[in-house]
């Protein structure tokens, strides 16, 4: 393969966001009694399952039990996805599946979540994990995103070099890992706006704005 392109999970892949943010709300209320707000949780999109329990812990005072924390909120994740299946987003099947049958491009995943509750999101948006030639998640990485650690172990799995991958992204922290790593990066604007996405190399409202033959031609240029 020649190129790549590599895909984030959490609102790259799936619409997850508003998801997390409901379950970890309901688990600082569970847990801890605490009121926070869903879009307390931007800022920390993207960073890890941890350190986005923590961030707005921080935030509000509020000394926590990490390990507890993330596991309830996956516990409430799941019975909420459970409710409200989430569809791939627009534009990612066509990409993936012009992928799959063109010899010179490999495909990826690289998401900082875990792969205990990241497993079962990809896979309900009909995606198949064996479609693609490295998954990594943050069970394989030491340092989590803004550090490029994760997507230069997924450049080194594929056999790639840094330059000639294309990354998925949709939090400022996954931006700035692609380009730290030395690749570049598609931005969408599902989780976060357009202004806060600009050290991407293109920024689009969905996937379903491009075509692998576009794609090709930013890596090889």
């Amino acid at each position: 393969m020649l190129w790549a392109v590599i895909f984030d999970v959490d609102g790259v892949v799936a619409d997850t966001e508003v998801l997390n943010a409901r379950a970890s709300v309901l688990m600082m209320r569970e847990l801890y009694g605490v009121e926070v707000r869903p879009e307390d949780y931007r800022p920390f999109v993207g960073t890890g399952d941890e350190r986005y329990v923590e961030g707005v812990a921080e935030q509000h005072g509020v000394e926590i039990d990490t390990e507890a924390a993330v596991e309830r909120r996956k516990v409430n994740f799941f019975e909420l996805l459970e409710r409200e299946p989430l569809p791939a987003m627009r534009g990612v099947m066509a990409i993936v599946q012009a992928a799959r049958v063109s010899a010179d491009v490999g495909i990826a995943i690289a998401t900082s979540g875990n792969k205990d509750k990241q497993f079962p999101v990809i896979e309900g948006t009909g995606l198949r994990l064996e479609w693609f030639d490295a998954v990594i998640t943050g069970d394989d990485v030491t340092r989590k995103k803004p550090d490029p650690q994760i997507y230069l172990i997924t450049a080194e799995r594929l056999g790639v070099p840094p330059e000639r991958c294309i990354v998925f992204e949709d939090a400022p922290a996954g931006v700035t890992s692609a380009k730290a790593a030395g690749m570049m990066c598609v931005a969408v604007t599902s989780s976060v706006d357009a202004d806060q996405l600009g050290e991407a190399d293109l920024v689009v409202d969905s996937l379903g704005e491009l075509s692998l033959a576009k794609l090709r031609g930013m890596a090889m240029r």
